[in-house]
């Protein structure tokens, strides 16, 4: 029977019955977990993140849709994981308190399994999900990274991985694949061009004064950590001492879905004091056509560009053109815009007053970059 057929009682019991299918729905709800992607469509993508969300946060919500809570985000419709609201405020360091048993993260509106994720006075420890696309092809991966969330006013919304380049204790003498189909390197680099799989992570070079660069990387990530959060950025951590057992792979899949931006940091084995560059990704079509390279490199670009742009700014001298093309094993398999910035060579000064000046072009690349996102 139709409603147009309906008269008299009957058609109120039909919109009455109709009524009670729709969940009722509180005015205000809130974020119950660290920290929620808030997307543009009811759906898990990379390119649908609007922002992230954050613990007690009140939301307006103006319906559901499936396993999906759609609110009113500054005027706009926006859609968030339902699993991860309460119609009650929650308590204090409620979800953080859970530690990995609870809702510690949906940063990718889904709570992964396995997870190792816990909130300390520190940061939160953050390891590898075994659920995460790409995961299955890291062979070290029992390390942590840490998430620190900005106390500054002005909340960026975005997270930023800063990545120690080296650091990874035996990484040397594991191999993992170069690309995630199994296909071969199509240029040279520290693995050369035709091989299929790479060190899990080098020792890097030494400096001409006798200093390791992994040592140098670390110094670089602590001052931009600390810009980056001042500036309003929550920060991911890959690395913050000598050793974290995890492999490049590890690390870019970390990153892929805890942060929104991946920025692994490094210094060229030459010795001329050429300038900073960022690894661009090679102008190969097979490569190119590769997932989730093909989904991704043109971001990829978009930071390196930023990120050379904002270093040429603050007086960093500039190899060549600012780029060099590298099949990496890190853009190869991520899945946020990625690059791994060169930021001198074995002869550049590494003083703190100048891993300060590079911190601060660092910073106005990111701002640049997320400024046009």
């Amino acid at each position: 029977m139709t409603i147009k057929k309906m008269t008299g009682t009957a058609l109120l019991a039909a919109l009455l019955l109709a009524a009670s299918a729709q969940p009722a729905l509180a005015d205000t709800v809130y974020v119950d977990c660290d920290v929620l992607r808030c997307r543009t469509s009811a759906e898990i993508r990379d390119d649908n993140i609007s922002e992230n969300l954050y613990q007690g946060e009140a939301l307006e919500r103006t319906g559901t849709q499936g396993e999906w809570t759609v609110i009113r985000r500054d005027g706009k419709t926006r859609y968030v994981s339902s699993a991860y609201l309460s119609e009650k405020k929650p308590s204090a360091g409620g979800a953080a308190a859970q530690g990995s048993s609870g809702k510690s993260s949906a940063a990718s509106s889904q709570k992964p399994s396995g997870t190792s994720s816990q909130q300390n006075a520190s940061g939160e420890a953050v390891g590898l999900s075994a659920d995460w696309k790409y995961a299955e092809f890291s062979k070290i991966n029992s390390g942590t990274a840490t998430l620190y969330r900005t106390t500054a006013s002005a909340r960026k919304n975005r997270t930023v991985c800063v990545n120690a380049g080296h650091g990874t204790s035996g990484g040397g003498s594991v191999k993992t694949l170069c690309h995630p189909d199994g296909s071969p390197k199509v240029t040279g680099g520290t693995t050369g061009a035709g091989a299929t799989s790479a060190v899990a992570v080098s020792s890097g070079m030494t400096f001409s004064d006798g200093t390791a660069e992994s040592k140098v990387t670390l110094q670089m990530a602590k001052i931009l950590k600390e810009k980056l959060l001042a500036a309003g950025y929550d920060v991911l951590m890959i690395r913050e001492s000598d050793d974290v057992q995890l492999d490049n792979i590890a690390r870019t899949v970390i990153a892929n879905n805890r942060a929104d931006c991946h920025i692994a940091l490094h210094w060229d084995s030459t010795t001329s004091n050429k300038g900073a560059f960022y690894m661009s990704v090679p102008n190969v079509a097979s490569y190119r056509a590769m997932e989730p390279v093909a989904s991704h490199w043109q971001e990829h670009h978009r930071l390196g560009e930023a990120l050379v742009s904002g270093l040429r700014g603050a007086g960093v001298k500039i190899f060549s053109g600012g780029s060099m093309e590298m099949d990496l094993t890190q853009t190869s398999y991520s899945t946020v815009p990625s690059v791994d910035i060169e930021l001198g060579d074995k002869a550049s000064d590494h003083s703190q007053a100048t891993l300060s000046v590079l911190a601060d072009g660092l910073l106005a690349g990111v701002n640049a970059f997320f400024s046009e996102s």
